[in-house]
């Protein structure tokens, strides 16, 4: 990648508008996140609500924004195996099928993480 000249603060304000246009993308053209960051602002202040210990209300949240993050490159590669070819190919599909298994895989985690958590202290 060409160095495009942008050094500190310059840098940090141009790439903090790319990572905000990231996430418009994703709330505009991706069902999955626009449920997720609902999911989020229902679970995150939920996990400060509850009578957890810090570091179990910090699992908590992270575990709700690893969904969110793995869903964003998720949605990254699926946009970038459509632009690339519209055929069907093995290796595309195996793509697509990698990212939408980290995808599950980072729900079971936040699903054990809260689980963990909850069932002892509620049930």
């Amino acid at each position: 990648m060409a160095d495009s000249g942008n050094k500190g603060f310059k840098r940090l304000i141009l790439a903090t508008g790319y990572s905000w246009q990231g996430l418009k993308a994703g709330w505009k053209n991706e069902e999955a996140f626009r449920q997720e960051v609902v999911l989020a602002a229902v679970l995150i202040p939920l996990a400060l609500f509850l009578d957890v210990s810090q570091v179990q209300a910090i699992l908590m949240i992270a575990s709700v924004l690893l969904l969110l993050i793995v869903e964003i490159i998720n949605s990254a590669i699926e946009a970038v195996v459509d632009l690339v070819t519209s055929e069907k190919q093995p290796l595309a599909g195996r793509a697509k099928d990698m990212g939408s298994a980290a995808v599950m895989l980072a729900v079971v985690n936040l699903l054990i993480v809260w689980s963990l958590i909850l069932i002892p202290k509620y049930v």
